[in-house]
């Protein structure tokens, strides 16, 4: 069928079944906006007000979709405004297909008004990128494209169209299958392989499974359930793997690393073999993993053989696909018993005790902790950057159904709001709450006109210190308590700023309030934002 490039890539997300999209115009992707608006009718477009968080909004939509979400730039700034959104989902593994206008093709080169090199500037955080210029390869790129993206590790993959490419014609097919003869997946784990994961994991006396974000990636959140119950080992989570397991399972211990939990970095310590699912081991989970190795089995499952041994030196290596290795060392498991074990690793549980802290200011890990008491059980909770992070990490209790989105690899300030409008419209049955720092917040604000546009039920936790919190306390104990450009004054006043955009808003300054806020959060129909005033420096840990 004959059509102009505009139409075929709108005709290429259709196929794909792709129904919202999140993007800011310019002129370099004007043709196929235009098309968008003619024959793209079943297709959501949704008008963020950065492109920065057009990225984090699909990014959003792709992680509780669990297929790639879409997002679209124009040419020069607009691109280059996205390339933080692009690497916010490479480092956590996320499939978004990013869509850029280009200047017309022979202008490529020739520092034309609003050109960029965005396939080049881009190349160290996307999984493949094009730059279509033959119009006849508009079918097969995007079919690649999306193949690419959702399939193996899962990454952002960017499609650069010059203006002049999307207004000439071609004769659209759109694939039925994709087949890359450079880029084969790997899927099932090696069976000898898998017999001596399950063979070190039947032998060990204080065995111990580390989920990370991958198993998210893989689908793969019941079987490794399923196989902890079925041989009664224990479980840790790094940032990215929190809420695969609810945190009132006997057999959870918590996130582990330098702002984990002491029950989960206690079980590191003391365990003799350590099974890693879909985790990289980064920095913040083990400080020392040269160490570790030396005294402990490490079993490393990951889809990227480049993980595996990357940060720590592994014993049982195993390429696959978390959710197929799994399936098959589930066919090989046996009920066990680890009574001595697990009874070991209780002593190290401790609960959380609210703290008194100074008039006008409240608990934040107590908010949290009531907050989770008073949510449904499938909530989906959007942590920003920062001390609001951890304080929502180690005490938000999620429930079996609830589900933790944040930036764990990259660490992207003002990722909250945007991802949660998408985690929202990808699910609008799941309650959303966004919980963000002051200093988190104001990166991100403009998207409350997103939210009120579009009638996104998300909302909004707003934690404020009148600092940047974390960097604050980086300074404190790391630099003499030197506080040095971490005052956040001039900031507005959210609560009337929440208003200015007819956003009901609650401030909580005392703990008599907290009841008030959380049920605010739980129970009112559409948007709000609650501030929550916390104390200058109150700790993260």
């Amino acid at each position: 069928m004959k059509m102009t490039v505009s139409q075929a890539m709108v005709e290429c997300l259709k196929a794909e079944g792709i129904n919202t999209v999140y993007g800011y115009p310019g002129a370099a992707i004007c043709p196929f906006y235009d098309e968008l608006k003619k024959t793209g009718k079943d297709i959501k477009h949704v008008l963020v007000r950065h492109e920065a968080n057009a990225g984090h909004a699909a990014n959003g939509y792709a992680r509780i979709s669990g297929k790639p979400a879409v997002c679209i730039a124009t040419s020069g700034p607009g691109a280059t405004n996205l390339i933080t959104a692009i690497a916010t989902a490479y480092a956590d593994s996320i499939p978004i297909i990013c869509i850029t206008g280009q200047v017309n093709t022979d202008q490529i080169g020739s520092d034309v008004f609003q050109e960029a090199d965005i396939t080049g500037a881009a190349e160290p955080f996307v999984k493949h990128s094009y730059l279509l210029k033959d119009p006849d390869d508009v079918a097969r790129v995007f079919k690649e494209a999306f193949y690419i993206s959702g399939t193996g590790r899962p990454g952002p993959v960017l499609i650069d169209v010059p203006m002049d490419v999307q207004k000439m014609t071609v004769d659209f097919s759109y694939p039925k299958k994709c087949d890359i003869r450079s880029y084969k997946p790997t899927g099932k784990g090696n069976a000898f392989q898998v017999k001596k994961v399950m063979k070190a994991l039947c032998e060990a006396e204080k065995p111990l499974i580390c989920v990370g974000g991958g198993v998210f990636a893989a689908h793969a959140q019941e079987e490794i359930v399923k196989l902890s119950h079925t041989m009664q080992i224990p479980v840790i989570t790094t940032m990215m793997g929190i809420s695969v397991f609810p945190d009132d399972d006997e057999l959870f211990c918590g996130m582990i690393g330098s702002f984990g939990i002491k029950a989960a970095n206690a079980a590191v310590n003391l365990c003799d073999t350590l099974f890693l699912v879909g985790a990289r081991v980064g920095d913040r989970a083990v400080s020392t993993p040269m160490t570790l190795a030396k005294t402990t089995t490490i079993i490393h499952i990951d889809i990227d053989p480049a993980e595996i041994g990357k940060n720590i030196g592994t014993d049982i290596p195993l390429v696959g696909d978390a959710k197929l290795v799994l399936q098959q060392l589930l066919e090989k498991a046996q009920p066990m018993k680890h009574t001595q074990w697990l009874k070991e690793l209780k002593q190290y549980r401790t609960s959380y005790e609210p703290v008194k802290t100074p008039k006008g200011t409240v608990d934040p890990k107590e908010f949290m902790l009531r907050l989770s008491a008073a949510m449904p059980a499938k909530t989906t909770i959007v942590a920003d950057v920062g001390q609001n992070q951890i304080w929502t990490c180690n005490n938000y209790k999620f429930s079996k159904g609830g589900r933790l989105l944040t930036t764990g690899g990259m660490g992207t300030m003002g990722y909250s709001i945007p991802a949660a409008i998408g985690a929202k419209m990808a699910d609008p049955k799941r309650p959303t709450v966004a919980v963000c720092g002051d200093g988190a917040f104001q990166m991100c604000m403009m998207e409350l006109a997103t939210a009120v546009q579009h009638g996104v039920d998300i909302k909004i936790v707003v934690m404020t210190n009148n600092r940047l919190g974390m960097v604050r306390e980086l300074q404190t104990v790391g630099y003499g308590d030197r506080q040095t450009a971490v005052f956040l004054d001039g900031s507005p006043d959210f609560i009337k700023l929440a208003k200015a955009y007819g956003i009901d808003a609650f401030r909580v300054d005392s703990s008599s309030d907290v009841d008030k806020a959380v049920d605010m959060i739980a129970n009112h129909k559409g948007i709000c934002l609650v501030e929550v005033d916390v104390e200058d420096m109150f700790p993260t840990r």
